[in-house]
């Protein structure tokens, strides 16, 4: 394996997506207080007009959750259900049934939904797909040639890691060909660790928004505003927030089947780290502590002896 070679980033593909709609903001194309569904009038019920552009980019929507879509437990129920195909219009509807979950701006959830909203938000108010817009306004102009917005494409193309999961009976099996399609615009993005260390590298030095619009992205909702289990809010509008033994890093983790990946740094960049590595567990949790080791040993103060 080598820095360049593609794997795919889950939802470190929200970081893009953000900054695109913020981008989208400061030309006035769009506003941040905007309804939802004023803006996509087609896709979300009238009783969700509360929910605003920036409730989608914090996660304090309350949403509801899906209904009608596949629910894997298993590995082997996993490639059953690999080239399940969904446009974001169907796979938006599957979270419209019944009330919201908490009046939004009150509660912090962290959910997909939010920015396969937002991802149709920047279909609509530019023309085209949400993918060429993060290509001309992100990808482009840093030289970011290895990312790629993959659309309706299963396969990666190029030099690329494989994934692979367990099945049953030990064995593993390749799942690095997968249809993306529910998670288009919060999850579906392919990259490189190089070019993920170029992208917080050119957004926390303000190459990709103006000031104003960057603090949003360091700025996490009130403190009345809480998880949905009590704990603090820890996402902010495209990133989340970390704090390891006093250091404040800023950024984004990403899985999906056969990948997991972390992108964080202080806002200084004076600590700053990129993650990739292929765990063969089907998405149980317990694969994130490898990400909590590398920060703690990145941030933790040295030791006399270490001295």
């Amino acid at each position: 394996m080598a820095a360049h070679d593609k794997v795919r980033i889950g939802s470190i593909t929200k970081v893009f997506v953000a900054t695109v709609v913020l981008q989208l903001v400061a030309k006035g194309r769009v506003g941040l207080d905007a309804p939802v569904q004023r803006v996509l009038p087609e896709l979300l019920p009238a009783r969700f007009a509360a929910v605003t552009v920036a409730h989608l980019l914090n996660h304090t929507s309350g949403l509801p959750d899906h209904v009608g879509i596949p629910e894997p437990d298993t590995a082997e129920e996993v490639f059953r259900h690999r080239f399940d195909h969904w446009t974001p219009q169907e796979w938006v509807a599957t979270a419209t049934h019944g009330p919201l979950k908490f009046a939004p701006g009150t509660r912090q959830e962290y959910r997909g939904i939010n920015y396969v909203l937002a991802a149709l938000i920047i279909d609509k108010v530019t023309g085209r797909p949400y993918g060429e817009a993060v290509t001309a306004r992100i990808l482009r102009p840093l030289g970011l040639a290895r990312t790629v917005v993959p659309g309706n494409a299963p396969r990666i193309h190029g030099r690329h890691v494989h994934g692979y999961l367990q099945m049953d009976d030990g064995s593993l099996r390749d799942i690095t060909t997968y249809d993306q399609s529910s998670s288009r615009g919060e999850g579906d993005m392919i990259s490189t660790t190089n070019d993920l260390d170029r992208t917080p590298a050119a957004l926390f030095s303000g190459e990709l928004l103006p000031p104003e619009l960057l603090q949003l992205m360091f700025t996490l909702p009130p403190n009345d505003v809480r998880m949905l289990d009590g704990s603090p809010a820890r996402y902010s509008s495209g990133l989340q927030q970390a704090t390891v033994n006093g250091a404040t890093l800023w950024g984004k983790t990403g899985e999906t089947y056969g990948y997991k990946s972390a992108a964080f740094s202080t806002r200084d960049q004076r600590r700053r780290f990129v993650l990739a590595y292929h765990p063969t567990t089907a998405r149980n949790g317990a694969e994130s502590q490898m990400i909590a080791r590398v920060a703690d040993l990145l941030t933790r103060r040295p030791s006399a002896e270490d001295r």
